[in-house]
């Protein structure tokens, strides 16, 4: 998907879309913390977390 954006849209939209993905990480990721779970799990769930929007339209 990065490479799509870079060459079709711009090297800006990349970037957008990279730091979307990592603010939703970021997020999934204290929101965890916050509710006890280990720094793993916390790791893991934020990811399949963003894996699951990312693909939403797929």
């Amino acid at each position: 998907m990065a490479w799509f954006t870079y060459f079709v849209y711009s090297p800006l939209a990349t970037t957008v879309l990279g730091g979307l993905l990592a603010v939703s990480f970021v997020v999934g990721f204290g929101l965890r913390r916050r509710e006890g779970h280990s720094v793993r799990c916390s790791a893991y769930g934020a990811l399949g977390g963003v894996l699951d929007k990312s693909m939403v339209g797929f």
